[in-house]
Formats: C-alpha cells, structure tokens, sequence
C-alpha cells in the first residue's frame, strides 16, 4: 500500500498544529519524547511499546466508603467525601474485591505539548483477570502535567492483589490539529 504525504504527514507537522489527529507510534513517539513534546517522569525506556508507553501503580489510592447512603451525581458533587484515603508501601498489596472500585495513580508524572492528547488504555493481561483499569474518562486532554487518575473496577468472580509498581495500563499519543492547553480541576494531579 503506498501512502500519500499529504494524508499522513510527517512528524515535523506536530509543532505546527497542522496535522489531523493520529496515533504516534514506535520512532515517533522516541522522537516525541526527545524534543520534550511528551515527557513521562519516571521512564524506564523498556516500557515504550511499539504503540503507547506503559504506565506503572503508584502507591496512594482511595477507595469507597462502605454505606447505604444515596450520593447525588450533580455538577459539583466531590468523590473525597465518600472515599477515604489509603496509602500501600512498595511490596505490599492492596485488594480489590469482585465488583469493586477503587481509584489509583500512576507513579509517573505525563506532561503534554498543547498539540498533544492521548488514551489511557489498561492492559489485555490483566483484562483477563477481569481487572479494568480505567472504566471510563480515558480521553487525556492536550498541554496536561499530572499523574493519571486511575478508576480500577474487579469485573472478575475472585478478589485480586494489586502491587504498586506493576505495569498495569498504557497510554497512548494522539498528534492534534491545533493547540489546546487543558486547565481543569485535575491539571495538577498527584494523587487519586
């Protein structure tokens, strides 16, 4: 299949703003991260997949309250008043029953250009415990500085260990036609 230049246009473009949106992979994501267009802190360069780069479990997460209580979902509703923090140290596990959500972070730090967005996707190994790592708001804003909120769910029939450390979810890098810096209530993220 031969490509036309004008459909699929050269990594030079991204600075510009003027490429339609796609997936970077392999080189272009090398490229990427050398001239700062994305940077990842930590990055050991073993976890750049062919297609995304692989995200590890931070330590810190929250988990639910166990009550019967109604939460009303409106527009400023605040998941930290029904959740309670929970710290695991290096070596340790914490356990997620089935049907169960808990929220993590990733242990690094992703930082966009404005003309940069991108996925978070959870692995297809863990998929098949029946773990999703990240059921829903997957869409990763261009110009973020943050760690990665990680809404984890037991889909599966038995309870699993999660260990901080693991690579547990990939994040994937969209070029984007224009510029566009994300400002919102998570632009800062550290922890879940």
């Amino acid at each position: 299949m031969v490509h036309d230049h004008k459909i699929f246009p050269s990594f030079e473009g991204i600075a510009r703003g003027t490429n339609p949106m796609s997936v970077l992979i392999g080189k272009e994501i090398e490229k990427a991260l050398k001239s700062r267009l994305i940077e990842v802190e930590p990055l050991d360069r073993s976890q750049i997949g062919p297609g995304s780069i692989d995200l590890t479990l931070g330590n810190d997460f929250r988990i639910f309250k166990k009550q019967s209580k109604i939460y009303h979902i409106k527009h400023d509703s605040h998941f930290h008043d029904i959740t309670e923090a929970v710290h695991v140290k290096d070596g340790a596990f914490i356990v997620i029953k089935p049907g169960e959500m808990i929220l993590g972070i990733t242990k690094e730090k992703i930082t966009l250009a404005d003309t940069i967005s991108g996925r978070l996707e959870g692995r297809s190994r863990f998929a098949r415990f029946g773990l999703a790592v990240h059921v829903t708001a997957g869409f990763m804003q261009p110009g973020i500085s943050n760690h990665q909120a990680l809404e984890i769910v037991n889909l599966g029939h038995g309870p699993l260990a999660l260990y901080p450390g693991t690579r547990i979810c990939q994040f994937i890098f969209e070029k984007c036609d224009g510029h566009a810096r994300y400002q919102g209530r998570f632009s800062r993220q550290v922890k879940p």
